[in-house]
């Protein structure tokens, strides 16, 4: 075959076909990747913030608050209220929610705010504790 034959003997549907799946392949799988890494990051604030806000038994006790996490929830539950924040995407929705006007089960928003990181999402939730508390 010369080289001009060869030349002719371009890219067939078939090897497009497969490069184009092994790069859509590829950039699923990074995807993928970016998403497990961002959901471990989001767990791993989730769990420095309910440390944070249950390092102190007596001062929860004494306001009448438990704290819980659950996944990338972490919750101060009072029988009146309930503040959450919740961490997806690198950032936290803190939310304030009325438990007394709320049907049983559920709880209606009061507040809400997002923001960057543990130490915000904390400030913000003793914000919200304060202005229950006044």
């Amino acid at each position: 075959m010369t080289i001009k034959a060869q030349k002719s003997k371009a890219l067939t549907l078939k090897d497009a076909f497969e490069t184009e799946f092994a790069r859509r392949e590829m950039e699923r799988r990074a995807r993928d990747e970016a998403e497990r890494r961002q959901q471990e990051q989001d767990l791993a604030s989730a769990r420095a913030l309910h440390e944070a806000v249950s390092a102190d038994g007596d001062f929860l006790k004494a306001r009448a608050l438990s704290a819980d996490l659950r996944r990338y929830t972490v919750s101060l539950d009072h029988k009146a209220y309930r503040i959450a924040a919740y961490f997806e995407a690198g950032k936290a929705s803190v939310t304030l929610s009325d438990k007394r006007t709320a049907s049983p089960g559920s709880t209606a928003p009061r507040k809400q705010e997002t923001v960057e990181g543990v130490e915000d999402a904390l400030k913000v939730m003793a914000q919200f504790l304060a202005d229950e508390t006044r």
